[in-house]
C-alpha cells in the first residue's frame, strides 16, 4: 500500500497501522544517530521514576521503551494499536518478563482504572491524532490512569524542523514543494502530525511542566557524521547533547520533544 492510498483510509485506527506496515517502529532506535533520542527521553524519565513503579507505555511501539523498563525490575503494561508493531513486540516477549501487552487504542484506556500508574508514557499517539477533540482524550485518559502524585511523560513531533531534516535529509526539492504552508510553515500532517513547542505546551495547559527536552536535537539532521564517529566521540557527543538539549533555546531544533509533566 502507498501513502497515497494510506491517506485515503477514513478510520483513523485503520491509516495508524497501514502506516506501520511502512514505517519499520522496530528498528527505528538502533543506529548511534537514532539511539540519541532513545538515551534522552530514558535519561529524564528516570529522573522521576521510584523503584519498583508501575508504568503504563501508551503507544508503545514495538516495545523499546517497555522492554528497557522492565528489564529495570519496573512493572510495565503496554497498549499498542499498529498490528506491525504488535507483532514485533510479542516475538521479543520472554517467560518471566514483568510486561502485560494489549493492543489498543489511547483514546479509550477504559480497561485500567483510575489513578492506577505511577508513570504513564505517551510517545506515539500524539503523532497521529489529528483531530484536536481526539488528542484531548489521549491526553485526559492518560490523566485519568495515572496515581495522583505520578508523572506522565508526553512526546511530540516538531513542525519546525521537520523541514529542516526533509530538505538536508530526504528531499533536496523540499522547500518549493506543497507539504507545507510557504506562508506560516505549517507542515501537513500526514503522515504525522506536527506541532510547535508552543502548541505542545498549550496541549498540556492542565498539567504542570516539569522538563521539556529536544530529544534528538539536530541527530537526524547531522545522522550520517554521528553514524561513523568512532566511541569515544560518540560518548562526547552524548554528553554535549544531554548538557543542552533541555536548554529553551534548543527546543525548536529537534525532531522530537518530550515533555515531563507532574499531574
Amino acid at each position: 500500500m502507498t501513502f497515497e492510498e494510506i491517506r485515503k483510509i477514513e478510520n483513523e485506527a485503520q491509516r495508524v497501522s497501514a502506516t506501520y506496515d511502512i514505517f519499520n517502529e522496530e528498528t527505528r532506535l538502533h543506529s548511534k544517530a537514532t539511539r540519541v533520542e532513545f538515551i534522552t527521553t530514558t535519561h529524564i524519565i528516570e529522573r522521576y521514576l521510584k523503584p519498583n513503579s508501575k508504568i503504563a507505555d501508551i503507544g508503545a511501539g514495538a516495545g523499546e521503551y517497555s522492554l528497557h523498563f522492565a528489564a529495570k525490575g519496573h512493572d510495565v503494561t503496554a497498549v499498542e494499536l499498529a498490528d506491525a508493531n504488535v507483532k514485533a513486540f510479542r516475538a521479543k516477549l520472554q517467560p518471566g518478563m514483568s510486561i502485560n501487552l494489549y493492543q489498543g487504542n489511547a483514546c479509550d484506556l477504559s480497561q485500567f482504572a483510575d489513578n492506577s500508574f505511577d508513570a504513564v508514557l505517551v510517545f506515539g499517539p500524539l503523532y497521529h491524532l489529528e483531530n484536536k477533540a481526539d488528542r484531548s482524550k489521549c491526553i485526559n485518559e492518560a490523566k485519568r490512569i495515572c496515581k495522583d502524585d505520578g508523572h506522565i511523560f508526553f512526546a511530540f513531533i516538531s513542525n519546525d524542523m521537520v523541514i529542516l531534516t526533509e530538505t538536508f535529509c530526504y528531499d533536496a526539492g523540499y522547500l518549493t514543494g506543497s507539504t507545507y504552508n510557504h506562508d506560516t510553515f505549517k507542515v501537513g500532517d500526514f503522515p504525522f502530525v506536527f506541532f510547535t513547542v508552543e502548541q505542545a505546551r498549550e496541549m498540556l495547559e492542565s498539567m504542570k511542566i516539569l522538563t521539556e527536552a529536544a530529544t534528538d536535537g539536530v541527530s537526524e539532521l547531522l545522522a550520517d557524521k554521528i553514524n561513523v564517529m568512532d566511541d569515544q566521540s560518540y560518548s562526547q557527543y552524548l554528553k554535549y547533547h544531554l548538557y543542552c538539549c533541555e536548554k529553551p533555546e534548543m527546543l525548536g531544533r529537534s525532531n522530537h520533544i518530550l515533555f515531563a509533566c507532574k499531574k
